[in-house]
């Protein structure tokens, strides 16, 4: 299994959705630095990076775009 770089989790939320919605949809994935706020307090709002399998790559990356499409749609306006 070859892994590819998918995206860059900003802060313990975004990690836990983008989990849910790997495991959800049957895509297996790892996540780089997950534990590294264990050690250093506050970096893993800059760090974790999350890599899926090369083959179902581009399916994650529809999924994670449309999640934070989502996101933003939700969000509050300033």
């Amino acid at each position: 299994m070859r892994m590819r770089y998918l995206t860059t989790a900003q802060d313990i939320g975004e990690l836990g959705f983008i989990k849910s919605l790997c495991e959800a949809n049957g895509i297996a994935c790892l996540f780089q630095d997950e534990h590294v706020s264990s050690l250093y307090p506050g970096v893993l709002d800059l760090c974790c990076q999350v890599m899926v399998d090369e083959s179902e790559w581009e399916r994650a990356t529809t999924l994670i775009s449309r999640l934070r499409l989502q996101i933003r749609e939700v969000a509050p306006s300033s």
